[in-house]
């Protein structure tokens, strides 16, 4: 008889599985328009435990894609903000991958990218050599994406070869001095200045149209055209211009049909959001899309209400069959009561057999993310008025039931328990969440706001005019002033500001296009009048104006 090995308990307990080593990304972040971020990039920051910055990427952009836990490490600058070497920045990214230990993730962002003027092959081999594997994610290179957004096409019918050069000494620019090529030179603005020096000294002819650009592909960028015989004058002077790009091209001449991007409605304005964090995101990335920059300032804290049981009784009622109808004015209200339902273990079944109504799209939209499907929406102005001209009046025999319940802030308006009292309903007004002042802000914004540095301010409600005038000052008369609807441009004229722009309806990314759509008539009255187009910031007397 044949007997079969069997591995005894103790054998295969104490057998170790292999295990599998940290991994690397090196993912290219694209040349400053966090916009350009690949999706594969975004998903890697997202399941990344470190992330190893460049120069370009901020760490609240990596944290906008990051697990909360994801240790962020700078390796752009050291601690005295001196430029890392490529050895040192090789260490760092070794020295993480060991901390994250087996199976961990290290995404190295590089920027533009990583296989184009970056330090990837070090970089690379120190992995190799400490036994890392690793991945390659191709980004945009500011080599292409900064003269696209300067509004220079790389080729045309009208252009030959396509030259791209770091510039570096001992370099034989001959080889580039053809009037038809297209030459695109990246570096520090010295090195951009000996280069366009150098194509002139090899024969390129002086009349070459020129595009120099600094902080491409951002807001903040600055694009200016010239030829190669004129160019030296702009880096000389107090103010010399910064180019980190350089295009030498005959498609420059292009740039005023094909410029796109320094021509938003809105581009470089600073616009100031009074809003949470956590409700200005779409606002802020629609200001993004038309040029701008936003600086989100907290006017209100949202608290629960001090004393919960009336919200518990209302919640039990609900759930009870004791009301017809129940209306939100607002997300807060919608996230109070899911909150409160979910501390209960409910769920949006309980709403089954009830009417529901929201006060406009942005409350309906967070009604629907629930799983809720609103019964009545103001076909109208959407406000407290515009939903009492859309709500039924009580009806005997109709409704079964004449109550409603509305779940409001604490300093909700009379407006809508008044009209709705008037149309015979019985209305329960509960406190579902307060609305607090929130703590002014650092001094520099409180000085930047009453100072003009901004070009705009944009208010969703009248509180949001009360709580930044108290909390901050009144905003400079050039600053635009941007309101939602009449009655937050009332407040605001209340307290001494002109309002600008009304929205057409009462949503905030209708209050942006809104804004835009001023910014364009400021574009237009300014080239009907011959005049540059200014930002509004610009309009300031020149002696209390600041430095962006």
């Amino acid at each position: 008889m044949t007997r079969t090995h069997q591995p005894s308990e103790t054998t295969a307990s104490t057998t170790s599985a292999p295990t599998t080593p940290a991994r690397v990304a090196f993912v290219g972040s694209g040349p400053g328009d966090p916009g350009l971020l690949t999706l594969r990039g975004r998903d890697l920051i997202a399941a990344a435990d470190a992330v190893i910055l460049d120069r370009v990427t901020s760490e609240a952009e990596v944290r906008c894609h990051a697990r909360p836990d994801v240790e962020i490490i700078d390796a752009g600058h050291g601690e005295q903000g001196q430029e890392l070497t490529q050895a040192v920045r090789a260490k760092l990214l070794v020295k993480a991958a060991k901390a994250v230990g087996p199976s961990g993730l290290v995404v190295r962002l590089m920027d533009g990218d990583p296989a184009t003027f970056n330090g990837l092959v070090e970089e690379v081999r120190a992995c190799r050599k400490a036994g890392l594997s690793f991945d390659v994610v191709p980004g945009v290179s500011a080599v292409t994406a900064g003269p696209t957004y300067a509004g220079v096409p790389l080729t045309s019918k009208a252009t030959g070869a396509l030259h791209v050069l770091s510039v570096d000494r001992g370099l034989d620019y001959t080889a580039y001095a053809s009037g038809d090529d297209t030459v695109v030179l990246v570096g520090a603005p010295e090195s951009i200045r000996a280069g366009l020096a150098g194509l002139l000294a090899a024969g390129r002819p002086a009349e070459s149209p020129v595009a120099l650009s600094e902080r491409a592909t951002t807001v903040r960028q600055s694009s200016v055209a010239t030829t190669l015989g004129a160019v030296e004058r702009l880096f000389s002077g107090k103010e010399a211009f910064g180019a980190t790009m350089a295009v030498v091209s005959p498609n420059v001449d292009l740039r005023d049909e094909f410029s796109w991007f320094e021509t938003k409605p809105l581009f470089g304005w600073k616009v100031l959001v009074p809003r949470t964090q956590a409700q200005a995101g779409p606002m802020v990335d629609r200001l993004a899309g038309y040029g701008a920059t936003a600086d989100v300032v907290p006017t209100i804290s949202v608290e629960p209400p001090r004393t919960p049981q009336q919200m518990e009784k209302a919640v039990k009622g609900l759930v009870t069959g004791r009301y017809e109808w129940i209306g939100f004015t607002s997300v807060n209200a919608v996230r109070a009561v899911r909150e409160r339902f979910e501390e209960f273990g409910l769920d949006a079944r309980a709403f089954a057999g009830l009417k529901v109504a929201a006060v406009g799209g942005v409350t309906a939209a967070a009604l629907r993310e629930w799983g809720i499907n609103p019964d009545l929406v103001p076909s109208g102005e959407q406000s407290a008025a515009g939903l009492l001209e859309d709500w039924p009046p009580f009806d005997e025999v109709l409704d079964p039931i004449n109550r409603v319940l509305l779940p409001r802030a604490d300093i909700a308006t009379e407006t809508l328990v008044a009209g709705l009292r008037d149309m015979g309903w019985e209305v329960d007004d509960v406190t579902a969440y307060r609305t607090v002042r929130a703590a002014p802000p650092a001094a520099e914004i409180r000085d930047a706001i009453k100072g003009g540095d901004y070009d705009a301010v944009v208010f969703t409600s009248s509180s949001t005019v009360r709580n930044l005038v108290g909390i901050a000052g009144k905003p400079h008369p050039a600053t635009v002033v941007a309101c939602i609807g009449p009655a937050t441009a009332k407040t605001a004229q209340e307290h001494g500001l002109r309002v600008d722009v009304l929205a057409p309806e009462a949503s905030a990314l209708s209050l942006v296009d809104a804004l835009a759509g001023h910014g364009v008539g400021l574009a237009v009255a300014a080239a009907e009048a011959g005049q540059p187009v200014q930002r509004p910031s610009d309009k300031r007397p020149a002696s209390r104006r600041r430095a962006r």
